[in-house]
């Protein structure tokens, strides 16, 4: 999982440049490897490295994808504007 920044575009009002995040991700089901943007995938945050996980439906195949997230992981998909979730 890493991030890759696409064609700059503007926000709305500051003329400061934004690129949208795209995460590389990959399925196990198919073996299909992909960009994904940060609104198809989601993060849960719990209280163990065995409840912490990210997840997305494959776009080749649609599988259910879950895969374990450590710190980093954690940290990009945040920094890239994914979707959170905590759990206890």
């Amino acid at each position: 999982m890493s991030p890759t920044y696409g064609t700059p575009g503007l926000r709305a009002g500051a003329g400061q440049p934004v690129r949208p995040v795209t995460f590389k991700a990959g399925c196990p089901d198919c073996r299909g490897r992909f960009e994904l943007a940060a609104g198809a995938l989601r993060l849960v945050i719990g209280g163990s490295r065995r409840t912490t996980f990210y997840s997305f439906t494959c776009p080749e195949c649609g599988a259910a994808v879950r895969k374990p997230a450590g710190e980093r992981i954690v940290e990009l998909l945040t920094g890239g504007g994914v979707s959170t979730l905590r759990s206890i």
